[in-house]
């Protein structure tokens, strides 16, 4: 009979936290489109709004290190970034890739952000902005000097963020 009310204790103690919204942080790695599918189908699970964002670093950050923009986004190409991205800019290239991934995930309900600057920063600025319950985003491993001279994203992100975060495990291709 004490066991009974125990549980019932337990239980009135630890009451579900609704998920009602989720941030999903996108960058322009080959997990990208991974990221976003996996993201949404947990964010659709627990009934909550989505919200992609993405953040626009420094220009210099896409031409460097070998960095090669969405090349595992299927539907959209590094052809099609690169002509963005010199015609009409960062942001209208990174709206544009959003918007393909939020067509891809066929859901018009998706919000879609853009944020400048340093990416963890921005995604902890953003989420308390947009009030969310949840940020779920991709980590894949780099090169020992990127890592050092860039630091993890996903890292800060987890250790300086006082909501749940889901990292979405990406390792990289080896060619």
């Amino acid at each position: 009979m004490e066991s009974v009310s125990k549980k019932k204790k337990v239980k009135a103690k630890f009451k579900p936290f609704p998920m009602k919204r989720v941030l999903i942080a996108l960058d322009y790695d080959q997990s990208a489109q991974k990221v976003a599918e996996k993201g949404f189908s947990m964010a659709k699970n627990m009934n909550a709004e989505v919200i992609l964002l993405h953040v626009v670093a420094d220009a210099t950050y896409y031409s460097v290190l070998e960095y090669s923009p969405i090349t595992g986004y299927s539907g959209f190409n590094n052809l099609d970034f690169q002509q963005l991205a010199n015609g009409e800019g960062l942001q209208k290239a990174s709206q544009y890739f959003l918007e393909k991934i939020k067509l891809h995930l066929n859901d018009k309900t998706i919000k879609i952000l853009l944020e400048d600057g340093n990416s963890a920063k921005a995604i902890l600025k953003t989420a308390k902005k947009e009030q969310v319950d949840l940020i779920i985003m991709g980590s894949h491993s780099r090169r020992w000097l990127e890592k050092i001279l860039l630091g993890s994203v996903a890292e800060k992100v987890l250790h300086k963020s006082r909501l749940p975060v889901t990292i979405i495990p990406i390792r990289e291709r080896k060619s």
